[in-house]
């Protein structure tokens, strides 16, 4: 097993996964975690949308803080985790946004049809800075 290059993790995390994002619990629970759409450049911040009345959108906000974890199921294993901080809460969520991502994940007929389908869903925008960086890429033991 080796770590993935700077340039290798971001472009992993660049490329289409759901990922799932991980949030600290103040409530006696263990920290939510859920799988999650999200929009990300390399060299940038990662985006994530979610309900605001939602358990994950409370808690994102308690805490400042979340991990994402990606990962390639099936042969050769790789992974990518980011613990990030809260930077950034656009409410409501652009409609731009949410379409690009819907595209991003569904293909333009479906995404668009699924962008369509939230209007109307009080949604918010969290935007994340990437702090620290764990990867791993198990194509060598093949």
């Amino acid at each position: 097993m080796r770590s993935l290059s700077e340039t290798e993790r971001q472009e992993f995390l660049a490329d289409k996964h759901v990922a799932v994002l991980s949030v600290a619990a103040t409530d006696g629970r263990p920290p939510a975690s859920v799988p999650i759409w999200y929009d990300y450049t390399p060299g940038g911040d990662i985006r994530i949308a979610t309900g605001t009345s939602t358990r994950k959108a409370r808690l994102i906000e308690r805490a400042g803080a979340v991990t994402l974890v990606v990962q390639r199921e099936e042969p050769p294993y790789q992974y990518v985790i980011v613990e990030g901080t809260l930077v950034d809460r656009t409410h409501p969520v652009p409609p731009g946004v949410m379409e690009a991502v819907a595209i991003r994940y569904l293909g333009e007929e479906g995404g668009r049809a699924f962008a369509q389908s939230m209007e109307g869903v009080d949604e918010v925008l969290y935007t994340i800075r990437p702090d620290r960086w764990l990867s791993a890429d198990f194509s060598d033991e093949l």
